[in-house]
């Protein structure tokens, strides 16, 4: 048996063989902590139920493929093969809507493929912004969401024509 597929279960038997010496009251801390989580799942909920909705709206009014079209030529001139735009649009929205084109891309094109190396870097190296924004953003007072949202999406953009330039090369 491998040493790394019993670690996670020693971390448990060893963190509660200590609450346990220290006469830790365990239900009553893991009770403690739920009552804490409620208030913030509660905060949360409307912005990732808007980012989550707005997501789909996104992927299913077919703007998200009439934006992919009218960009293709310009990611092209960026070194982005154009039959990733749709990829590269989504994944600042949606992790699972992003994983979904992945799955076609790599089942299109293979995943040794050109288009599939840089898919697979497109998605590796870019990060769902906006829920991430509506997470962070819910528990911090001070909501000047502009700029952390610009620079996270350049900085994801950026990201995504330097793993496709590599690509080209590896």
């Amino acid at each position: 048996m491998n040493f790394l597929s019993l670690l996670l279960p020693l971390l448990f038997v060893g963190v509660f063989s200590y609450a346990l010496f220290r006469r830790v009251k365990l239900y009553d801390c893991f009770a403690e902590g739920v009552r804490g989580a409620i208030p913030l799942v509660v905060s949360l909920f409307p912005y990732l139920a808007a980012i989550l909705i707005l997501s789909e709206l996104f992927s299913r009014s077919g703007l998200s493929s009439a934006l992919s079209a009218f960009l293709s030529p310009a990611f092209r001139a960026l070194g982005i093969p154009e039959e990733i735009a749709p990829l590269v649009l989504v994944k600042p929205f949606s992790g699972s809507g992003s994983t979904a084109l992945l799955s076609e891309l790599l089942a299109s094109y293979g995943a040794d493929s050109y288009v599939g190396r840089c898919a697979c870097v497109c998605y590796g190296s870019s990060e769902t912004v906006f829920y991430i924004s509506a997470v962070y953003f819910a528990s911090v007072k001070d909501k000047k969401l502009f700029l952390p949202v610009v620079i996270a999406l350049v900085a994801n953009f950026v990201g995504v024509i330097a793993g496709c330039f590599f690509c080209r090369f590896l």
